[in-house]
């Protein structure tokens, strides 16, 4: 059984940064392909970064150079840095991984870029 728990959202203004959390429970998660996505308000979610667990991580063009998926398989927990954050980058973020079986979402963390 695994479940994600997401923190880390609030509100910041345009260039600022901020760092999520996604923590996992099961003892599998050092096998598990980790992934990042993000709905903003009144569209589609959309993937942002990958990470497997050998470390190989993918982005979404609209994020890459200023944010950094990693993980810490001692820790069972996955980040996401988002530096030179723009108004656009303003959604709900969620953390997610595929099981054979089925997918895991967590609850997700509202992220906010204004001035």
């Amino acid at each position: 059984q695994v479940q994600l728990v997401e923190s880390g959202g609030g509100k910041v203004q345009p260039g600022g940064s901020l760092r999520l959390s996604c923590a996992a429970s099961g003892s599998i998660f050092s096998i598990l392909v980790m992934a990042w996505y993000r709905q903003p308000p009144g569209k589609q979610r959309e993937l942002v970064a990958t990470i497997t667990g050998a470390g190989t991580t993918n982005y979404v063009d609209s994020v890459k150079g200023r944010f950094i998926i990693s993980r810490d398989n001692a820790k069972n927990t996955v980040y996401l840095q988002m530096n030179s954050l723009k108004p656009e980058d303003t959604a709900v973020y969620y953390c997610n991984t595929k099981l054979v079986v089925r997918e895991v979402w967590g609850q997700g963390t509202l992220v906010t870029v204004s001035s």
